[in-house]
Parts: structure tokens; sequence; C-alpha cells
């Protein structure tokens, strides 16, 4: 690790790196987005004056501020301004509807909600109000000020819980995920460390900042001191100039956006698609050995994957140094300090970069073994060379475009339907999402045929995210069930249909 990087790396919190990297490249790039940017500089002192402005509304060390932003310079700036008082963030992915957002607005008590207002067509505010969201305020292009030298001293300890993330898991509502500004500078250290990148590299952020990984990249740029572009929305080829436009050296995000990528590179085979582009780096969903070589051999750049939860943002990397055949078949190493131990072919894991657990006590006592382990519910095994290869997962689980899904979730509210007797809800391999949503139903006697577009114009009707709506629906005559509990024998579903790809989206 560079040096400069190693000694940030020990910040206390994440106002304290802020403050350290503008105390040493203030006049360096931070930000870009569009024609506007920041410095370093710049940004600590936008943070402290907004910071003010918060303060000045109410928000003290230790309130729940929960957010619900897009991917905009604005959003990094009320992230860093909530650091320096030292508020709970409860950070919300946008496209987060009615029941999501307000299940995580009771659990996390948030005492504030900052909104975009009306986004992609979507009415935050409203919702907002609509369910009954406290302290409900707008923060897409203007953000409260005030006068920092009113604010109280900064927090010096990095361990009290700061953070709250979101995550389906295997229930049916969200799980708050509880993190510390250490765990996350830990996932970001070794992120940066593992990636080999340097002051002269230029990022990009195409994801939402909302997900863990936002924090995570941010942690990154404060510790290398390289400037990242920033993506409201994301579409190729459109980004295309923009990255051209910055000289961005390293992109991604997931196998989703590998797959963009070099569905571009085939409109014009052998032309560089951004000059600059030596990286493609990322995580969140299965990456097939293929789609690594194809990217090497047709786009002449490097393809690092890795391993990473809402739980543990950084588990393992790939690194650009490591060979091809670990490159392509495994999710990489762990960094210093990340210790995975196999439980019965179970991945555990135990290190500075884990969460504290969960919300609710009950659940954070049932992830963690007695020697302090996470229990992922993910099947892997470790090659001689400490590298680690997942084999599957035990969480019922979908990874659409590196975000969590709940099946238990649609299918309880695909129950409720009156064309449906019993449902499942699987994942199926998707080369451009990673996994596809897939609905399996039987219907009752009689009942009125089902279409694909009936079923996701109910679930939206329920207030169902966009992004968890089924891409393809399968009606059987019966589920396949074991022989004892009557459990539905998913596996059999999955290969069953893995190989159709009926009315997606």
């Amino acid at each position: 690790m560079d040096e400069t990087a190693h000694e940030l790396g020990a910040s206390r919190t994440l106002w304290e790196l802020i403050e350290r990297r503008a105390a040493l490249t203030p006049d360096r790039t931070a930000l870009l987005q569009g024609d506007r940017s920041l410095t370093f500089g710049e940004l600590r002192d936008r943070c402290e004056h907004v910071a003010a402005g918060l303060h000045d509304r109410g928000v003290r060390l230790g309130t729940v501020v929960a957010w619900q932003l897009p991917t905009r310079i604005e959003t990094v700036v009320l992230t860093g301004a909530l650091a320096r008082i030292g508020a709970v963030q409860s950070p919300l992915i946008p496209f987060y509807r009615d029941r999501e957002t307000s299940f995580a607005l009771r659990a996390s008590k948030a005492d504030f909600l900052a909104v975009p207002g009306v986004w992609r067509g979507f009415d935050h505010t409203e919702m907002a109000h609509r369910i009954g969201a406290r302290g409900v305020f707008e923060a897409y292009a203007d953000l409260p000020e005030g006068d920092p030298s009113a604010l109280p001293p900064p927090l010096a300890e990095g361990t009290p819980v700061r953070w709250i993330y979101w995550t389906s898991g295997t229930t049916s509502d969200p799980k708050g995920v509880l993190h510390t500004d250490r765990s996350l500078i830990a996932g970001g250290s070794c992120l940066g460390h593992a990636l080999h990148l340097t002051p002269d590299d230029v990022g990009s952020i195409a994801f939402p900042f909302a997900h863990i990984g936002g924090a995570d990249y941010l942690v990154m740029l404060l510790l290398y001191g390289f400037p990242a572009v920033l993506f409201e929305t994301f579409a190729l080829p459109d980004a295309l100039e923009t990255y051209r436009r910055h000289g961005v050296t390293t992109a991604g995000g997931s196998t989703a956006f590998y797959t963009m990528f070099l569905a571009e590179q085939r409109k014009q085979p052998g032309k560089p698609l951004v000059p600059t582009l030596r990286l493609l780096a990322g995580g969140g969903a299965p990456k097939p050995p293929e789609l690594y070589h194809a990217v090497v051999r047709e786009m002449g750049v490097q393809l690092t994957h890795g391993y990473g939860m809402t739980e543990v943002p950084m588990i393992t990397m790939g690194s650009p140094d490591d060979t091809p055949e670990n490159l392509a078949t495994t999710e990489g190493r762990p960094p210093e300090g990340m210790e995975i131990r196999i439980v019965d072919g179970e991945v555990r894991l135990r290190g500075e970069a884990v969460c504290r657990g969960y919300l609710e006590p009950e659940q954070t006592a049932a992830v963690f073994d007695d020697d302090g382990f996470l229990i992922t519910g993910d099947l892997g095994r470790l090659t001689a060379s400490g590298h680690l290869v997942l084999t599957g997962r035990l969480k019922d689980v979908i990874i659409r475009k590196g975000e969590n899904i709940s099946a238990k979730e649609i299918e309880d509210l695909l129950h409720e339907h009156p064309g449906v007797r019993e449902a499942a809800v699987i994942g199926l391999p998707d080369a451009a999402r990673g996994e596809r949503v897939c609905a399996v139903v039987e219907q009752p006697d009689g009942a009125a045929p089902l279409t694909l577009d009936g079923i996701t114009a109910y679930l939206r009707g329920t207030g169902l995210a966009v992004h968890k709506l089924p891409e393809q629906l399968e009606v059987v005559d019966a589920l396949p069930r074991n022989d004892t509990l009557r459990k539905v024998l998913k596996y059999r579903l999955r290969e069953r249909f893995s190989g159709s790809v009926r009315a997606t989206s």
C-alpha cells in the first residue's frame, strides 16, 4: 500500500480522513460530475458549512438521518457533513418505494429524511409525506448551510455505530446492518490496496452511492487522493463521452457493468472503448470465467472481481498481479486482517471490516458464531494460494445487478394474488444481470391465465421496488416438493428453467 494511504488508513473517523486528505492535497480534484468539480479542500469546506446548516435544523451527535438520494456531488457532501456532526446515517437506495422505505424509517427511528424531490419521474417528497416520514427535506441541488464556527468539536472515536445500511437477506423485510466509521475505512483501505490504485488514477462511481460500495469508494478516494467521476444515472453508450473526457482509468461496479462495457466494445472491435481505461473492477454478483477472458481479450484491460456484502463490504478481491487463472475462477484473496474460516463448506468471517451486527439483537445473535465469526450463508473453499472460490449460497437470496433481493418477500406478495395458489421465486443465471428474478406459480382451478405484465403490474401496486419485479414468469401444474415437510425444491426449478428465457425485460 502507498505509504501515505497506509498512514491515512489509521484515521479514526471518516471526518478525520476528510480533514487529513484536504490538508495534504487541498487543490487536487476529488469529485467530477458533468461540468462541475470539487477539490478535496472544497469538499471539506462545503461539508463543514452543510454540517452547520444541519446543526441549525436540530441534527446532533447520534441523530438518525436517513437519506434517499442519487449519486451526486451533493450526496457525498451531505455524507461528509453528517460525519462531521457524528450523526447516524441510514442510506436508502433511490429505487426503494413505500414498503422498503417506510420499514427502514420505522426500524431505524429516523429523525430526518433527505430526498431528491421528483427524480426520474417519481415524487420522493410526496412518498415521504405519504408514509409519515419525519423531518423531510429535499437535498438534490441545494443543501442547508450555516456558520461552521457554531459547530461542536468533531467526533473523536470511530468505533460507535454511525451507519445503518439495508440488505434484504432471507426474510421479507430488509435488515438494518450496523457499521462504524472504522469498519468502512477498513473496507475501503483493503479495496484500494488490492487494486493497486495511485494518485494518478481517475475512478468512477456509476452505481447508487447509497449502496455500501459508495462509502467504500469514498474512503478509497480520500486514502489515495485521486478523483472519481459521478454518474447520477448510468447507461451505455451515453456515458462513454464522459469517461473519455475525464480520462477514467478504472471503472466497473458489478458483473452487469462488465457485460455492458463488453457489448459496447463489440460494436467497434479493435478500437479502445476508453483509451485511458486500464481496469474494470467490482463485485456483488457471480462472475462467469468466460466473461473475464472476453474482457481481457477484447477490451485489452484487466478485470478484477471480488467478494463483499453489506455486512462486510470487502472480503476478498482479485489483484491486477494475480494469475489469469485466479482472476477468472476465484474471488481473490482476503486482505491482511480479514480471517476466513470454512466450516462444513460455509464461509465465515472475522475482521475490522465486519459489521457490528443488525438492528435486531436476535438477528445479530444468529449470525455470529461462538468465536465471533460472521456466518455468511455462502458456500466456498480456499485454494492452496489463499484464493477464495465460492460454490453457492445457503441463503435464499437473488443477486440482481449487485443488489440482494429476498425471494420470500416477493413470494409473500404473490400469495395474496387471487390467481396464485402457490409461488416460488428463484434467481436464474443471466449474463447481463448476474441473476434475473423468475416467479414460478401454481394457479387455482378455473383462474384466468397469468401473464408477466399482469404479475408485475400487481406487484407494482403493492409498492414493491422496481428492481425486485420478476423478469420471467413460469406457470406449472405443481411445484416440486420433498416428501417430509413438503418444502419446495427450488434447485429443481433452477435446473428446469435456467435454460429458458421467456418474456424477460
